[in-house]
């Protein structure tokens, strides 16, 4: 499209700009300004604030309305890359790539905007705060996101993720689930505060959390089909502080991804049974405590929304750089935006990586994607994407 490479120029410092000043959930303003900032500036005259979040609006005659999701938020991890634009916040890294999916998302609107002889309907370019936390779609949701969009509703909606696979400049696509739906939650337990050498003058939370800890594998190996997918992790154990006093309870925070439905009610069912059953057997005072600290949906892409997506990445790239995405056992809130609107979607992956760089996984402190060609891949790839339904 006209203009992409005086796009890349300014995108590339943006780009860097967002990752030398992450901002987690909760404390996206100063994201969120710059978006503003670069909307405006590119020829978005039409920008809405909601929920933490921000939607700029294009319209440019007749036609569908096509929504283009980007995140916003960072991750609290201190950065390790040694790059010359790591984060100068301590504790705080962008080790996800929502500030290449900020960057790709606002390319791909300055394009848009710029080029609209190629184009007609109407593209939402959406930037949504806290996705992992599971948090912020739903906060721009609660806060009136449909109502406020309501006479450009989308008719479809789009989304990206920067992954290590496929290489950079490369993208995967896929039908059905791509994302696994996720659950964490703190369980506490409790026993009776004792002496350390008095033991049998209380009921230690260290014994019953321990067991609770083992019996909550024979969850997934013996209660779920082998051909079902279910991950149970107990991510944290915190009893006591002290080396010989029998503290009075236990928290577990726990971590569940599953596919099927079905599945996830069977695992937080078992969760529970197994927790009061091993409470009951310890002789706990009281009952035990269930929280849901955060829960995510499932992200599963629609058939024909995928179809016509692949086909137009297909055209855009050549087959040679277009894959089939892999499903993932991580989560995501995407789909709530286009769940709250009743509208099909569909979710890609962005390689990030070249050959031979130092790949790691998303979260380390480590996570470095190329530049280029990610961010070039990124924004061409929402074009394309957005032209299937509008050009």
């Amino acid at each position: 499209m006209n203009g992409i490479d005086e796009v890349q120029v300014w995108q590339e410092e943006f780009y860097k700009d967002l990752h030398r000043h992450p901002d987690v959930w909760g404390e996206e303003a100063r994201t969120a300004g710059k978006v503003t900032d670069k909307l405006q500036e590119v020829g978005v005259e039409e920008i809405l604030q909601i929920g933490g979040g921000v939607v700029g609006v294009i319209r440019n005659g007749e036609g569908r309305s096509v929504l283009f999701r980007a995140d916003m938020d960072a991750l609290p991890v201190t950065e390790a890359t040694g790059l010359e634009y790591a984060s100068t916040e301590p504790g705080k890294m962008h080790a996800c790539g929502h500030d290449a999916h900020v960057a790709s998302a606002l390319g791909a609107a300055a394009l848009l905007a710029k080029n609209r002889n190629a184009w007609s309907g109407t593209y939402l370019a959406l930037f949504q705060p806290g996705e992992e936390t599971g948090k912020g779609a739903q906060a721009m949701v609660d806060d009136g996101l449909v109502d406020k969009l309501a006479d450009v509703k989308p008719d479809v909606c789009l989304g990206q993720h920067v992954l290590t696979a496929p290489q950079a400049g490369h993208v995967a696509t896929r039908t059905g689930p791509v994302l696994s739906a996720g659950d964490s939650l703190k369980v506490t337990v409790f026993g009776q505060g004792s002496h350390g050498s008095m033991p049998h003058l209380g009921v230690d939370p260290a014994v019953l959390a321990s067991a609770i800890v083992m019996r909550l594998q024979g969850i997934v190996s013996r209660e779920i089909a082998p051909g079902d997918f279910g991950v149970v992790t107990v991510g944290s154990v915190r009893i006591g502080d002290s080396p010989n006093v029998i503290a009075d309870r236990a928290e577990l925070l726990l971590n569940v991804r599953t596919y099927d439905p079905a599945v996830r009610d069977t695992i937080l069912g078992s969760i529970d049974r197994i927790v009061r059953a091993e409470c009951e057997a310890s002789g706990s005072p009281k009952e035990p405590t269930f929280e849901t600290i955060a829960t995510f949906p499932r992200t599963v892409n629609d058939p024909q929304v995928t179809d016509a997506v692949t086909q137009a990445f297909t055209q855009a790239f050549g087959p040679d750089r277009v894959h089939e995405l892999e499903p993932a056992t991580a989560s995501e809130d995407f789909s709530r935006i286009p769940d709250a609107f009743g509208v099909p979607y569909t979710y890609w992956s962005n390689g990030g990586f070249l050959p031979g760089q130092h790949v790691v996984a998303n979260h380390n402190p480590e996570f470095a994607p190329a530049i280029q060609p990610t961010l070039r891949t990124g924004t061409e790839a929402a074009i394309a994407a957005t032209l299937a339904y509008l050009g």
